[in-house]
């Protein structure tokens, strides 16, 4: 064992048509921060799920060995009992629920049969002070942030005495300063001898917290590599992910502009439960034919309330303002309206609000212009089939069939099943709401040549990301919104990290 708090030796796991592990390998050193990095569908996760014990022993081949033994996880209790903790891409709090009551969910704090809230309070926020969280154990975590909300896991992990904390995708929904103070969380752990496996695809965190990386490409180990003595680049770890070297992180394409296609004037929007709190204060913003238009802010900001509030009012009340498509006025007063004014939202949370995960490929990829299949309302089976093949070799889909129901897709691969719903549908103007948060540098390449493909074509594009680099490489022209308001509007030749933070925290 030597060093070794973890080992996993020849893990295979077979899912229903597709080998996702085969015989994979992994050794992590005790006290470390070891990365685990691959393409979308590398088996990433499936490892970490075998590790923690959602994918029960008996239900893979191989042999796991922590802290110098052999065990056999059959539930998730059965790893945290060992000090083994994961906290998913998808946070798993209930939001209608206090911080404390989350925390110890599961793990009450029993006396006589009654739970001690005196006890389960002190303990709280004693967890909260170790994570740097500022805020009282009965906040319900509905009125929290995300970051905030990252933080709560790894409160109830430390609460569960972590040893060994597994971490996926832990900052894919959070800004730059939640990042870093998550980051630097990690390295306090660290510190204090807790051993960290960290699943992300921002190389530049990796670069900085990572002792080792293993990198996982089409369900095997390709290599481990010492991220402090190889002086490893990011442009050699995604060599090892894609199994060729990226010259290029965006595809290149040459700006087209036509005639505004899409405008906004005036658009002011109030929160949907507080009729009081405005959200969005006179909103201008115009969209031409082949121009991809990005937004930029921090969370918060007002950016995803805008598009949603544009697509249909699906977010707000008391909306006012004015839409206007290839300069005529257009009412949009439902998602159905939306659609048939040839308006696409791809959005930010393809899993509650983008697709059905029980339903097949097939069926999402459609849902959104069944019209175009169906003689006389009734759906053209063997067209369905025909279109969506087309959809699946078109986004390069990776998927047993389109007969695999989406919750069994990795997301990138999810995320091109939603962008290939609204590519279905036809549309004049797509907005696109973080379109590549949470898939890896591979598959966000893939997507961005299809954004440019539809520019091409003649659409107007909305991108919004959190992400700088991405905004600057795919964008034509930036708007930069602060507290619900537009604050300053860039084009591509003027636009940079700094002019861009400048407007952010312009008040």
């Amino acid at each position: 064992m030597g060093d070794f708090i973890l080992e996993m030796v020849n893990i295979t796991k077979v899912f229903p048509g597709v080998k996702a592990l085969d015989n994979v390998n992994l050794q992590v050193k005790k006290g470390e921060i070891h990365a685990l990095l691959g393409e979308n569908g590398a088996g990433k996760s499936t490892l970490m799920k075998i590790l923690s014990g959602v994918y029960p022993h008996g239900t893979y081949d191989g042999e796991i060995r922590y802290d110098g033994q052999c065990c056999e996880f059959k539930t998730i209790k059965d790893s945290e009992k060992q000090g083994i903790v994961i906290i998913h891409q998808e946070l798993a709090l209930i939001p209608y629920l206090s911080i404390a009551e989350n925390i110890f969910l599961g793990n009450e704090n029993v006396k006589r049969g009654m739970i001690d809230w005196h006890v389960t309070t002190a303990r709280t926020q004693e967890l909260l002070s170790k994570v740097g969280l500022n805020e009282l154990p009965g906040t319900l975590i509905t009125n929290i942030g995300v970051g905030k909300q990252q933080l709560v896991e790894i409160a109830k992990a430390l609460s569960k005495e972590v040893q060994l904390l597994i971490l996926d995708e832990p900052t894919s929904a959070l800004n730059e300063a939640d990042s870093d103070n998550l980051l630097n969380l990690l390295l306090e752990f660290k510190k204090q001898g807790i051993t960290s496996i960290l699943i992300s695809h921002k190389l530049n965190e990796i670069s900085r917290v990572a002792d080792s990386i293993t990198i996982l490409r089409d369900g095997a180990a390709i290599e481990t590599l010492d991220a402090k003595a190889d002086c490893i680049t990011e442009d050699r770890i995604i060599q090892g992910m894609v199994g060729r070297t990226l010259t290029d992180r965006f595809p290149k394409r040459t700006a087209a502009a036509g005639e505004v296609i899409f405008e906004v004037r005036n658009w002011n929007v109030y929160h949907p439960l507080h009729s009081d709190r405005q959200i969005l204060h006179d909103i201008h913003l115009t969209i031409r034919k082949g121009e991809v238009v990005g937004i930029a802010g921090l969370m918060g900001a007002g950016r995803t309330e805008l598009a949603m509030s544009i697509f249909g009012k699906s977010y707000g009340q008391k909306i006012s303002g004015q839409i206007f498509k290839n300069g005529r006025e257009c009412q949009l007063g439902d998602v159905n309206a939306a659609i048939r004014n040839g308006i696409a939202y791809v959005t930010e949370d393809r899993k509650q609000y983008g697709l059905i995960l029980d339903d097949d490929i097939k069926k999402n990829a459609t849902l959104a212009n069944l019209d175009k299949i169906a003689r006389h309302h009734v759906i053209d089976g063997n067209q369905e089939i025909v279109e969506v093949e087309n959809s699946r070799k078109q986004l390069n889909i990776k998927c047993s069939s389109i007969l695999q129901k989406t919750m069994n897709l990795s997301g990138g691969n999810q995320q091109k099943v939603v962008l290939a719903k609204w590519v279905f549908a036809e549309p004049d103007v797509l907005i696109l709401d973080e379109p590549t948060r949470g898939i890896d540098v591979g598959a966000k390449f893939e997507i961005y040549s299809i954004i440019n493909d539809l520019a091409r074509a003649g659409k107007g594009i909305l991108f919004i990301s959190s992400e700088l680099p991405e905004i600057l490489g795919m964008c034509d022209r930036i708007y930069v919104m602060s507290e619900g308001r537009v604050t300053g509007e860039l084009p591509r030749a003027e636009a940079s990290q700094e002019k861009i933070m400048k407007y952010v925290i312009t008040k």
